[in-house]
C-alpha cells in the first residue's frame, strides 16, 4: 500500500463542490448488466491501483492513493532514487498508455521524511521522477483535503525531492477554492545567454531554477505564437533548445547532484488575455506540454523578473498557459542562498477532481509498461 500514514482513501465520498450529483448512477442504456459491473472483482494475481483523478489549471495529476508498497528512504532524494531504480515500469505503465497518455502527469504520496512534515510526495511524467511540481502540489493539496487523505487544515507541510514546500489551502467548508503555496528558494543563474540551434540558428535564453532547472525563450524570437494551434511546433522548439542546451554547458545544482539537470524550455511572451502579465508555456521532459502555466516554471520566472528589476515584494504575478488558465506568482522574501540572490515564490492556483478509478495490471499484459504514440 502507499505509505498509510497518509492515505485511507476507500470508501470515501468527494464532497458537494457546488453543483447538484445525482443519487444513483444510471444504468448503462443498453443490454449489459450494470449490476454484474459494480460486482465484478478482477483476478487476484492482477496488481490494483487505486486514484484519484484531477487537474490544474487543465494539467492533469493523477494522485495513487493505494496499490503500492511504502517506498523506502529517509530523504525525499532517496525515494526518488527508489522510485527511479525499482518502480519505473511502473510509472511507464501508469503514466503511459493505455492506462494514460503522453502528457499524463501522476503522483505518489509518501510519509514526511521531516519530523514536522504532513507527507512526501514524488512527481512523475512521461520521462521520469520530477523534483518538484507546482500545478502537482496544488492538484495534491485540493484533492487531499476534499477527498479526506488529510484531515481539514489550514497549513500543509509538503516534502519533496527539491525541499519543502508550504501549502495554504483556501477552503470554503470542505470545498478546496484554491491553494497557495511557498516553493522551494528559486535563483537565476544567467541571463541573456545564447546557444546555436540547429534549424534555429542563435537563440538567446535565461536559465533559472523553481524547483527545477529551465531555458526562458522569448517564443516572438524564434518565430512561434505561444497557441494550440502551434503545439507541435512548440514541441519541436523546445526540444531542440534543450537538446543545445544541454549540450552546451553543464547544470549544477548548487546543494544537490540529483538536482543538477535541464528540465525543460520555457516560451514566454504577451498575455491574450485581459489582467494577465505574461503567457508561458513550458515544454519539458519528453516533448510534453504542460496545460497550465508551470508552477515551477512561474517560480524561476518570478526570480527573473526580480533580478531585471521588475517585480516589486508581494506585487502579483499573473501567468496564463497555452489554454489561458492562470496561476498568480508573488515573490514572498528574498533571500542570499548558497550564493545566489534568491526569491521564495509564492504560486497560487486551483484544481478540480475529476474522477477516480481502480487501474489493473495484468502479469501476462504485453502492454504492462505501457507505450507511448507523438
Amino acid at each position: 500500500m502507499v505509505d498509510s500514514v497518509v492515505l485511507t482513501v476507500s470508501g470515501c465520498t468527494t464532497p458537494n463542490r457546488g453543483y447538484r450529483p445525482e443519487s444513483r448512477i444510471v444504468g448503462a442504456a443498453v443490454p449489459f448488466s450494470s449490476d454484474r459491473a459494480q460486482t465484478w472483482q478482477p483476478h487476484p494475481a492482477w496488481r490494483r491501483v487505486l486514484t484519484v483523478e484531477s487537474h490544474a489549471a487543465g494539467e492533469p495529476l493523477r494522485v495513487i492513493t493505494a496499490g503500492l508498497d511504502a517506498i523506502p528512504g529517509t530523504t525525499m532524494l532517496e525515494k526518488r532514487r527508489f522510485a527511479r531504480e525499482r518502480l519505473d515500469g511502473l510509472r511507464r505503465g501508469l503514466v503511459f498508455e493505455p492506462r494514460g497518455h503522453a502528457d499524463m502527469y501522476g503522483a505518489i504520496p509518501t510519509a514526511a521524511v521531516t519530523p514536522d512534515g504532513d507527507a512526501g510526495v514524488l512527481f512523475m511524467h512521461n520521462e521520469g521522477w520530477s523534483t518538484m511540481c507546482g500545478h502537482g502540489v496544488i492538484a495534491l493539496v485540493t484533492v487531499a483535503i476534499e477527498v479526506g487523505l488529510l484531515t481539514l487544515r489550514d497549513v500543509v507541510r509538503l516534502d519533496t525531492p527539491a525541499g519543502r514546500v508550504t501549502a495554504r489551502p483556501r477552503r470554503e467548508g470542505a470545498r478546496v477554492r484554491s491553494v497557495a503555496f511557498e516553493n522551494v528558494p528559486s535563483f537565476v543563474v544567467s541571463l541573456g545567454d545564447r546557444v546555436d540551434v540547429p534549424g534555429f540558428g542563435e537563440v538567446r535564453y535565461d536559465l533559472a531554477f523553481g524547483g527545477a532547472f529551465y531555458a526562458f525563450v522569448d517564443a516572438a524570437s524564434v518565430g512561434l505564437q505561444m497557441t494550440p494551434a502551434q503545439f507541435r511546433d512548440l514541441i519541436a522548439a523546445g526540444t531542440a533548445i534543450k537538446r543545445a542546451v544541454m549540450a552546451s554547458r553543464e547544470i549544477r545544482h548548487p546543494v544537490e547532484r540529483d538536482l543538477s539537470f535541464l528540465y525543460g524550455t520555457i516560451f514566454t511572451g504577451p498575455a491574450l488575455g485581459p489582467g494577465a502579465n505574461s503567457r508561458n508555456v513550458c515544454v519539458f521532459a519528453e516533448g510534453e506540454v504542460d496545460r497550465s502555466p508551470t508552477g515551477t516554471g512561474v517560480s524561476a520566472r518570478i526570480a527573473i523578473e526580480r533580478a531585471q528589476g521588475r517585480l516589486a515584494p508581494g506585487q502579483a504575478f499573473v501567468v496564463e498557459s497555452i489554454i489561458g488558465t492562470r496561476f498568480t506568482g508573488r515573490m514572498a522574501r528574498e533571500l542570499k542562498w548558497e550564493g545566489y540572490e534568491a526569491v521564495v515564490p509564492e504560486i497560487e492556483g486551483s484544481a478540480w477532481i475529476t474522477g477516480r478509478s481502480e487501474l489493473l495490471i495484468a502479469p501476462d499484459d504485453p502492454l504492462a509498461e505501457g507505450f507511448i504514440l507523438r
